[in-house]
């Protein structure tokens, strides 16, 4: 069980500790969708950014693929799995009825850990990352385990162009610990359930339908006036960020966000190029992908941003692990 003494001191502030990534190896590309839909390369390109999308195999589920990216996380942050207090686990697509959370702590070596399943859909990992750095400086926890996993093309419909030119598959993962200083910024976060049904499981078919000209103008006055709060909150300003990771809705989406925000300076995350939108996943993969390609340094500021279905949002500014 874990050991209450060593939480009586609760930190002042958290901070990210290392991070993980698990990137199926089958891609699709945009030229293979557009012999399925009778379109070009470039159409498909040009409206949503991507021109390859990962695809999970059947053996590639939702709870492997979020271990995989855990383990590779608990491994980069130097934390042991006697350390691990909670594992919170992002996903709105696993057909399981055990949680993912509790298989990962499992997987880990972290039997006893506290495990839950969070589901706010595109804004997951936000939420999670939210709800572990509050844990943190609550007492509750020391180290916690988030991870954002989905098998999205399991959930599209393969004849419905408007989604599966659009979804991935993936996972990413990060712990969260206690830090000096406060390194993971307020959350700001919401949700507007009358538009519930503008990204929506269809009860027939039980697949994803999504209007996506209605989904297109909400997310880009969402994401925008969502960003700049996070900013205000962590008192900084946009010209402050090293490094500007919204959710990889589709690049027309994150390019309209990232040229309203004023981050001048900042990278601006285009993982979903490769990755296709992997939901809840697709933050932590992008920051992981930032770091790998060594465009962001240690303590540099980012600001994450999901939205998505629900409808949902959330953000909040951190500093790179």
């Amino acid at each position: 069980m874990a050991d209450g003494v060593r939480h009586a001191a609760r930190p002042t502030g958290t901070r990210l500790l290392g991070l993980g990534a698990y990137r199926p190896a089958q891609l699709i590309t945009s030229e293979e969708l557009g012999h399925r839909f009778g379109r070009t390369a470039q159409w498909i390109e040009s409206r949503t950014g991507f021109a390859t999308r990962r695809v999970a195999t059947a053996d590639e589920t939702v709870p492997s693929m979020a271990t995989v990216a855990a383990q590779e996380a608990v491994h980069d942050s130097q934390v042991s799995a006697a350390e691990i207090d909670l594992v919170i686990a992002a996903t709105c697509s696993t057909d399981g009825t055990g949680g993912v959370a509790a298989e990962v702590a499992a997987a880990l070596g972290a039997p006893h850990a506290g495990a839950l399943d969070l589901n706010a859909a595109c804004a997951g990992f936000c939420y999670a990352v939210a709800a572990a750095s509050d844990a943190v400086r609550a007492g509750s926890a020391r180290h916690v385990v988030v991870v954002a996993s989905e098998k999205m093309t399991a959930r599209v419909d393969p004849d419905d162009l408007g989604t599966s030119i659009i979804f991935g598959d993936g996972a990413g993962a990060a712990v969260i610990g206690p830090g000096g200083d406060d390194a993971i910024g307020p959350v700001v976060w919401g949700h507007d359930g009358s538009q519930s049904s503008l990204i929506r499981i269809d009860e027939t078919t039980g697949r994803l339908r999504m209007e996506g000209q209605a989904v297109f103008r909400w997310a880009v006055s969402t994401a925008l006036d969502v960003a700049l709060a996070a900013c205000a909150r962590a008192g900084i300003s946009p010209a402050d960020l090293a490094a500007f990771v919204p959710h990889q809705a589709n690049l027309r989406i994150v390019d309209a966000v990232a040229a309203k925000i004023g981050a001048t300076s900042a990278v601006v995350a285009r993982d979903g190029a490769d990755c296709g939108n992997t939901s809840a996943a697709s933050i932590p993969l992008a920051l992981h992908g930032l770091r790998r390609q060594r465009a962001v340094a240690a303590g540099d500021l980012a600001l994450l941003v999901g939205f998505g279905a629900g409808l949902s949002w959330a953000a909040q500014v951190v500093r790179m692990p």
